[in-house]
């Protein structure tokens, strides 16, 4: 047998504009502003233009993501990569805008994927969401072949719809996100100390962002809850932000 040989290392080009859009509820949501700053912060460091919109009504975050992609279509320059960040009341699918209207994040991402924006066509989308995903708690565990017939080639001349994107949810499906009132959410928090002082291929930095988060436990109702992220992921590529 063979040697196991190494990956092939090609990493997204991210020589081109570095655009990101912040979309965040702060109504009932105590602690969001100091996210928001942070994400700031992060975003300036990696060289990204970004824009924040807070308090959307679930119409408007429907319309903010159909802006940005007509924006991000319109640019003359060529466009590396795109970042959003969804924070909001939400449920398992569902985000709540400002007006108590839920929106699908399945139809805020549609616009950004391959068929829909030109511009970031092959392109990394990465999607941050803070929101619950329903009302489960976790107060943590103690330790103790295939009749697919698949058609290739070295140079296809399409690529599929959904490729090229990440989407980080602060929580697994079915548990809530938390929030401190004063300090943010030790997802947002983690997450841009990480990709701030650390380098590494994006899954890589997600991956120091989940050990942390796993050795972390949120006080809530005077009980111990644990909390991680959940990645999903369709990147053809490494993706390097520094």
């Amino acid at each position: 047998m063979s040697r196991p040989q190494p990956l092939k290392e090609e990493a997204y080009d991210m020589s081109g504009a570095r655009l990101a859009l912040t979309l965040c509820v702060t109504k009932a949501r105590e602690g969001s502003e100091v996210d928001m700053e942070a994400l700031d912060r992060m975003f300036q460091y990696l060289g990204f233009e970004g824009t924040t919109k807070k308090d959307p009504t679930a119409q408007e975050f429907q319309e903010e993501m159909e802006k940005f992609q007509q924006a991000i279509d319109a640019r003359e320059d060529p466009v590396s990569c795109a970042f959003v960040v969804l924070m909001a009341h939400g449920d398992e699918g569902l985000l709540e805008g400002e007006d108590g209207q839920m929106v699908r994040l399945d139809d805020l991402f549609q616009a950004l994927n391959n068929k829909n924006c030109q511009a970031l066509r092959a392109k990394p989308k990465v999607y941050i969401v803070q929101a619950c995903r329903g009302e489960h708690r976790d107060s943590g565990e103690r330790l103790g072949g295939s009749d697919v017939m698949t058609v290739t080639t070295d140079n296809p001349q399409t690529i599929p719809t959904y490729t090229d994107t990440l989407h980080v949810y602060a929580t697994v499906e079915g548990f809530l996100a938390y929030r401190h009132d004063q300090k943010g959410s030790d997802f947002i928090q983690t997450l841009t100390d990480v990709f701030m002082n650390r380098k590494g291929s994006i899954l890589e930095l997600l991956t120091e962002v989940t050990r942390r988060m796993a050795k972390t436990e949120v006080i809530q109702e005077g009980k111990a809850r644990k909390v991680n992220p959940e990645i999903q992921s369709t990147l053809r590529k490494p993706l390097y932000l520094q």
